[in-house]
């Protein structure tokens, strides 16, 4: 499963002791570190190990410790009693005593004895890690470390705890900003280029695991790019340096001292680590900060389209050659999109410059261009390349309307399309909208049987789900829908794009095979 790489309540460090107490042994694991010709970094350290052997890393953890931090996050919440005392059956023996008990156990929760269920307050801590980025007293960690703190406390490697305020917190990429005042100058690190990491190349963490305190681990990078399903920027950094609980908001650090990313999660069916531990790279993360700091909220770019990825057969469907970039499966009627005349079964394929190579590429970029700006996308439509301009939109103000306005009603989605092959269709009439709870901007053919074994079938299509369009044509009737596969058939295709509703608006591009 994957976790949060979040605090581990004080308690942990009893159970801790406990197991070893027990004869739990910890294992001392040699790391060897393959020598990079260029990887002196600003601090003197060379970290290149000689063959065979394994070279310190002292040097390099001393340059940078000191600007790993401790945060403790703390909260008050109101926490409901037990509810009344039970109702004991008539002639219960020993009831008396019974009664006399639950009134004490009442008595301890309420300080009344009463019954009552009134609330009472209770303070909810746990500790996390973070990392100051500028010696005025800028930290960085998690947001999901201060989430919904009342009190936030960075602590020093000296010991010293400094109350700090938050600047500034984003959920999507799962960073905070705080602020915090020293007499002195602060110990700082900087931002590193994670684009320029390789599988393979040596990095070091240094955090709080377990609520330990300031602990330095090291390893490599175990892949990039990762998606672990967290968010709608997911980009992850993967590494076998150990992250466990508590580690949360800490720096990935590369050999030169420089913070390439923040550790984030892991992938453990115990919550402790296993050797595969995530963080967000500084790419993702320095852009956020700076708007973090700038405005005390996020800027990002909004395109105002819904997108879907690209397989084999949409790529063949639509005569694009390789399953590449981002399919357009709805466009927001209100979104910049719209003017540009972007529209579904648009694939793009090109973004301010940038290519797409897959369809969560899409996202990243278009939050992390700047809002107003005129932007060239590139896409593919009926068989041929263009451009078209779109000048991005803000994505927090749609975020904002929505949120003003929760049963405001949203963009009518476009019906979506699936094959006709294996499928019993009918004319969507009132009974059938009434039947599978289809909404009245949903237009098509409704699906009222599927077999199983049949290509739609195994995409997934069952009654209730309206086609809309096939390979881009919209259709109203069974009999639409089977001449157009016919016509697929006879022009020698192998399979046909369908836009597929689930009768909710919910939409998707399916390709499926006309053998």
């Amino acid at each position: 499963m994957i976790l949060d790489s979040h605090s581990r309540p004080t308690r942990q460090k009893h159970l801790l002791r406990q197991r070893i107490a027990h004869g739990v042994c910890a294992l001392a694991l040699g790391v060897g570190l393959v020598a990079s010709p260029a990887a002196i970094g600003p601090f003197g350290v060379a970290p290149a190990a000689a063959k065979g052997g394994t070279e310190s890393l002292a040097d390099l953890a001393a340059s940078v410790v000191d600007a790993v931090v401790n945060i403790s996050a703390s909260q008050v919440v109101e926490q409901k009693q037990a509810g009344a005392m039970p109702k004991l059956p008539p002639g219960t023996p020993f009831d008396d005593l019974f009664e006399e008990f639950f009134k004490r156990q009442l008595q301890g929760q309420n300080g009344k004895g009463d019954g009552s269920d009134a609330p009472r307050a209770r303070r909810s801590s746990s500790l996390g890690s973070g990392f100051i980025i500028d010696s005025s007293g800028i930290v960085i960690t998690n947001n999901h470390v201060i989430e919904g703190a009342n009190e936030v406390t960075v602590i020093l490697t000296d010991g010293r705890k400094l109350k700090a305020e938050v600047v500034g917190k984003d959920s999507k990429v799962d960073v905070a900003v705080l602020r915090v005042k020293s007499d002195a100058p602060l110990k700082a690190v900087k931002f590193g280029d994670s684009d320029k990491m390789r599988v393979g190349d040596a990095v070091m963490a240094v955090g709080n695991p377990f609520g330990l305190g300031g602990t330095v681990t090291a390893g490599i990078v175990s892949a990039r790019n990762r998606n672990i399903d967290s968010g709608p920027y997911d980009n992850y950094i993967q590494t076998d340096a150990s992250i466990n609980k508590g580690n949360s908001g800490g720096p990935l650090f590369n050999m030169a001292g420089e913070v390439i990313g923040i550790n984030t999660a892991i992938l453990s069916p115990s919550g402790g680590s296993i050797g595969i531990g995530f963080a967000t790279p500084s790419d993702t993360v320095m852009p956020v900060v700076d708007q973090l700091r700038e405005f005390h909220e996020t800027r990002r770019g909004w395109l105002g389209v819904r997108i879907q990825g690209v397989d084999d057969g949409i790529a063949e469907s639509l005569g694009l050659g390789t399953a590449r970039g981002a399919l357009i499966a709805g466009v927001d009627e209100k979104g910049p999109g719209k003017p540009a005349g972007l529209k579904a079964g648009d694939v793009i394929l090109t973004f301010d410059g940038k290519d797409v190579k897959e369809s969560r590429d899409l996202p990243a970029i278009v939050a992390s261009t700047p809002v107003g700006k005129d932007v060239p996308v590139g896409i593919f439509r009926d068989g041929k390349s263009q451009i078209v301009t779109v000048k991005l939109g803000r994505l927090e103000d749609t975020e904002k309307q929505a949120a003003a306005n929760p049963k405001a009603d949203q963009t009518p989605a476009l019906p979506a399309v699936q094959t006709a092959l294996g499928m019993s269709l009918s004319i969507l009439s009132d009974d059938l909208r009434k039947k599978y709870s289809i909404k009245d901007t949903v237009k098509g053919v409704v699906v009222t049987d599927v077999d199983a074994t049949s290509p739609a079938g195994t995409k997934g299509i069952k009654a209730g789900d309206v086609v809309a369009e096939i390979n881009q044509e919209p259709v109203t009737s069974p009999a639409d829908i089977s001449l157009k596969v016919k016509a697929i058939k006879d022009g020698g295709k192998k399979s046909a794009l369908l836009l597929v509703s689930n009768g909710q608006g919910e939409v998707r591009f399916v390709a499926v095979s006309l053998d």
